[in-house]
């Protein structure tokens, strides 16, 4: 089936799912909670995706979950915990996925967005929308690094496709997959991701 786009004079409702289950691993300490300008990670997230237009605003949290919970308790965002978080990406993209549906069935996309992306901003939501709209894709992801990532949009009939994902990559092969259902923004000061000490060292010494 082609990739339908709402019509233009349609108001374009679409939620944010910000995906922060992961342990943190490599960073040994959980990095949704260490901050950059006086506010954390997540916080960072939360706020770039409520100064957009999307409603609503989902957190999918796993490890830590309790101790992360509690300090975005007072922000207007729908709390998912993620079980099995530990299997990987797509593992919090179905809970996202599901959370949305449960929210409305009348969304007409979900934008899937990661909390260690410093560079994420409403602007970039406008830009993935504004993209969606020109192009028809039922895709549209950041690119850089040369692929494309997260954030990304994806149109209301690919959420049964996000939901049976299964692993540690995400979307990622829908991401990179047949460009006639995919488009791609410019967006290359997303590749800046906070994995490693030495990431958020570099990231405090650059503001």
């Amino acid at each position: 089936m082609p990739d339908v786009a709402p019509a233009p004079s349609s108001r374009f409702r679409f939620g944010v799912v910000i995906l922060a289950a992961g342990a943190s691993s490599r960073m040994g300490t959980p990095k949704q909670l260490l901050e950059l300008e006086g506010k954390t990670l997540l916080t960072r997230t939360i706020e770039a995706a409520l100064a957009s237009t999307a409603w609503p605003v989902v957190v999918v949290l796993g490890a830590n979950a309790e101790k992360i919970r509690a300090t975005i308790s007072r922000l207007p965002v729908l709390v998912a915990e993620n079980p099995a978080w530990s299997e990987g990406m797509a593992a919090s993209i179905r809970t996202g996925v599901t959370t949305l549906q449960q929210f409305s069935r009348s969304l007409d996309a979900g934008i899937f967005a990661l909390c260690d992306q410093p560079a994420f901003s409403a602007d970039t939501i406008a830009r993935l929308i504004d993209t969606q709209r020109q192009s028809g894709r039922g895709i549209v992801a950041s690119h850089y690094s040369g692929r494309n990532g997260a954030p990304a949009l994806f149109l209301r009939e690919h959420f049964p496709g996000l939901a049976a994902l299964t692993g540690e990559e995400g979307a990622r092969a829908m991401l990179n997959g047949d460009p006639a259902h995919v488009a791609a923004v410019e967006l290359p000061a997303l590749a800046t991701d906070l994995d490693t000490p030495e990431d958020y060292a570099a990231a405090k010494a650059a503001r």
